[in-house]
């Protein structure tokens, strides 16, 4: 079995329950003499936001975290421990935007 990225299994979770492609965005915080990066990821109309701040050069784990947390929100296994947010999904309720709240926070920096 090939290696798929947390970006790879979002996308492929969101085809399977025919909602549109996820749409990434990297977002910056200057902090004194450095930027700390991270990224949300738009599913469904819900925006999901990575839990941690990245060095600019590890954008690739930013929108990685924002997806495993995206996948948590549409009721996914990741293996992961870490929790997305409550309410609904669209894997549980496809006729609702759902109103999950993004996980948020400033750890990792």
């Amino acid at each position: 079995m090939a290696y798929q990225t947390w970006q790879d299994k979002l996308e492929d979770a969101c085809r399977e329950v025919n909602i549109a492609a996820p749409i990434f965005q990297i977002v910056s915080d200057r902090r004194g003499g450095r930027t700390a990066w991270s990224s949300t990821v738009t599913v469904y109309g819900q925006a999901h936001s990575a839990r941690f701040w990245y060095d600019g050069k590890n954008l690739h784990n930013a929108k990685e975290d924002a997806a495993e947390v995206a996948l948590q929100w549409l009721g996914q296994p990741t293996g992961s421990s870490a929790s997305a947010g409550s309410g609904s999904s669209p894997a549980s309720s496809p006729s609702t935007a759902g109103a999950a709240t993004a996980a948020g926070g400033r750890g990792g920096w």
